[in-house]
């Protein structure tokens, strides 16, 4: 019979590890954190809520990655580095197996982006996740969702689209003869922190797709009281494609699934060479997509240069005013 472990127990079992940037880290009432000189603090805060994004037979170890994944694909979309992280971890029941498992996917993560994990909580309820992320960017260099110019590039990282491609195979909704990379977008996304950290000084404004490409680009367009056209043939849809999703589903995923958190930026023509140059070094795709415009608010897509098809009518998930779904963060 497993042996039962208190709360505090758990903690020190499995979610104490060193904390090397840190000046006082859990164990007391509070952690001691000292930022840079020169730098300004940047902080985001999710939840992951089970039934709502992920599924109750999930397994713990990549949940425990993509908890925490999740959360620094925000700092990423800033051009902030990585530097502390609180977990707030609501479970039914103290099972010393699962949680082991989903500390091992929690701390490699934590492991491979150099983050300390500095404090948290444990209660007992419907299992959810709370993670808090801290990071350091220079003073007057974050990247927010403000800056974009009409006439600026509108670029994306990456797939954005296939972890709805994994989700709807999970649902049974459609087969795939290799689901593979589809199901490892949708439990192990990966958070672009090194390509956030190489735009700084190129992107004008940039944001994570979490909520489905289309609904982000408009958060996008309304910080930055600007439009955009997207072009349709220059969306990338291979990767869905070779995995045996036709050209309608996957340009349909790639507009309105979320999951993906691949980051959406702009930047100006000019640093079109510089922008190749990151995507070669990092081994990672980079999409030119579109455009911004001066038509506050109003997004369309093209065919070809020019040729205007129709309004943007797809939107993102949002919270409280659509059923539960594990498609969104």
């Amino acid at each position: 019979m497993a042996r039962a472990y208190s709360e505090f127990e758990l903690i020190r079992r499995y979610f104490t590890r060193p904390t090397p940037h840190t000046d006082l880290s859990a164990g007391d009432d509070a952690a001691l954190l000292r930022v840079s000189a020169g730098m300004q603090l940047a902080v985001s805060t999710d939840t992951l809520a089970e039934g709502t994004h992920f599924f109750c037979d999930a397994a713990p170890r990549d949940l425990g990655w993509k908890t925490l994944a999740v959360n620094l694909s925000d700092l990423a979309a800033m051009g902030a580095v990585p530097r502390w992280a609180t977990l707030a971890l609501t479970l039914p029941g103290a099972d010393a197996v699962w949680v082991e498992l989903f500390a091992e996917g929690f701390f490699e993560c934590a492991g491979r982006y150099g983050v300390d994990v500095v404090g948290g909580d444990t209660t007992q309820g419907p299992r959810s996740m709370t993670v808090t992320v801290f990071g350091e960017v220079p003073e007057g260099e974050a990247i927010t969702r403000a800056g974009g110019l009409p006439g600026d590039d509108l670029w994306i990282s990456g797939t954005p689209g296939l972890a709805a491609l994994g989700l709807n195979v999970l649902q049974g909704n459609i087969h795939l003869a290799d689901a593979g990379h589809a199901l490892a977008a949708l439990h192990r996304p990966v958070p672009r922190v090194e390509l956030g950290l190489a735009l700084r000084g190129q992107a004008h404004a940039m944001l994570d797709v979490s909520d489905g490409l289309a609904g982000d680009l408009g958060h996008l367009c309304r910080s930055s009281n600007v439009g955009a056209v997207i072009e349709v043939k220059a969306l990338p849809l291979g990767s869905m494609i070779d995995s045996g999703a036709d050209e309608a589903l996957a340009r349909c995923l790639l507009l309105s699934g979320g999951d993906d958190y691949e980051l959406l930026f702009a930047a100006s023509p000019e640093v079109r060479e510089e922008l190749a140059a990151i995507g070669e070094t990092l081994r990672l795709t980079l999409s030119r997509i579109g455009r911004l415009t001066e038509s506050v608010g109003e997004i369309l897509l093209a065919e070809a240069a020019g040729n205007v098809l129709r309004p943007l009518d797809v939107r993102g998930y949002e919270h409280f005013t659509e059923p539960a779904s594990i498609l969104n963060e």
